[in-house]
Order: structure tokens, then sequence, then C-alpha cells
């Protein structure tokens, strides 16, 4: 599979917002909430004042980073996709979340942040959309502060022993199920095919210090079908050793 066109995935993404939400619990079973659960307890350890959560669509992570957090640790959401924002700020007006998430359009790859702006930043299955993994990736070390991280949750390769399991429910029943409740099947087959093609944890890993992170956890779960990776920026880094 080759790179993912960012204005197809966005159309996509803006084909599918109303129904998001729904369809993703029905196709995890719910298993998604614990994953995101994991995650932010991560961040949560990290007693951060300033957090970005990248592709946050419509802001699950982002609700649940403002449910754990204290008060004073600043929420931002940041996604290229207007009707999936639409969504998350739909979902503010009704929670009246307090404080609110800052909800803005936002491109990974030309992120409009300061250098060293943040002390967190999150990304959940957001990572293998992207068009150039290298450039997401050096733009994420840019905003993050020395000794800040990142923090992803992404599918990934599952053990051996599922794998033909898994692979027959992503190619046989998940595109179908989720055409039935999204309306939209090819969709849903980019899903498949995106999963399928996307490098495994080993090689996530290597990514994240080829762009000059300190891998501090590749964490599979839920029989290795996600991955959870932190990637810390070196204490001592500075923008002049940027790579």
């Amino acid at each position: 599979m080759s790179s993912p066109d960012p204005q197809a995935v966005n159309a996509m993404f803006a084909r599918i917002a109303p129904r998001y939400d729904l369809v993703n619990r029905v196709l995890t079973g719910g298993i998604d909430l614990y994953w995101r659960k994991l995650l932010t307890r991560r961040v949560a350890a990290l007693s951060p004042q300033h957090v970005v959560d990248l592709a946050t669509g419509s802001g699950d992570v982002a609700f649940a980073l403002r449910r754990t957090l204290p008060r004073e640790c600043s929420v931002m959401g940041l996604d290229f996709c207007q009707p999936m924002l639409d969504q998350a700020n739909n979902r503010q007006e009704r929670k009246k979340t307090d404080p609110p998430i800052v909800f803005r359009q936002g491109d990974i790859l030309n992120l409009e942040l300061e250098d060293q702006s943040a002390d967190a930043v999150t990304i959940s299955f957001g990572l293998r959309n992207l068009a150039d993994r290298p450039r997401g990736l050096a733009e994420i070390r840019r905003i993050l502060r020395p000794g800040g991280e990142l923090i992803i949750l992404e599918f990934t390769q599952p053990y051996r022993l599922i794998r033909p399991f898994y692979f027959f429910y992503l190619r046989r029943i998940l595109p179908y199920l989720a055409g039935i409740l999204s309306g939209d099947l090819s969709a849903y087959r980019y899903l498949n095919q995106s999963i399928e093609a996307f490098p495994n944890r080993e090689e996530i890993s290597e990514e994240l210090k080829a762009a000059g992170f300190q891998v501090r956890e590749a964490t599979p779960l839920t029989g290795g079908i996600v991955c959870l990776h932190r990637g810390q920026v070196p204490p001592n880094a500075n923008p002049s050793n940027l790579p």
C-alpha cells in the first residue's frame, strides 16, 4: 500500500464523522476505552502543564485527558478534518467541559505551534494515516520540550497465533459491519488495508529513534493488535540539535 493521500483521507473522515464514535465502539467491542485509559495514565504520570492531542478526531482522547488531568493542565486537540472537529466541538457543548479543551484545525506535517511548547503529545490511531511519518515525527519532536513525551496508540501486527483470525476479521467482517453502521464501506476497506500495511512495533520504535526520540516503551495490547509507544525528547535537547 502506498503512502496515504491526505485529501482522500480527509474526505473519508469527513464522510464518516457523524457515526465515527458509534462504529468504533462496535468494532472494538468497547476495548478502545481500555486502551485510552492506559494512554491517559501514562500522560498523567508526567504531570504535564500543556498537552496536545493530534489527530484528535471527535475528541475521545482529548476528553479522556481532560477528565484525568488537573485543571491547571491545558489540553488542545488538533485535527485536519473540520467535520471531525465539528463533532468534537458539539460534544464539548453538550458536556460543558470545564476547563474547556481548545479544538483547532491543524496538520501534523506542518504544526502551527511554537518550538518546545508542549510537555506531552498524544496521537491515537492517526500515525498510520500520515503521508510522511518522518516529517510528522520531526514536527512532533520540535514542539515537545526537553524531557517531554510522545505517547502513541496505533494498530500493529498481532502475535502470530492470532494473526489468521485477526486478518480474517479485518478482511471479511469488519468492512461490511462498519459499512452497515456508517454507510461507507470503502472507508473501512481503507482501515483494513492501512492496518495490514503498517510497520510492526519494532519498526516504529526504530522510526522514533531516527526522529531523535529515546524509546521508553513499546507495549503490545490485546494480543498485539495495538501497541502503546512512548518516545521521550532527550532532557538535554535544544533546537540546535534537532535531527
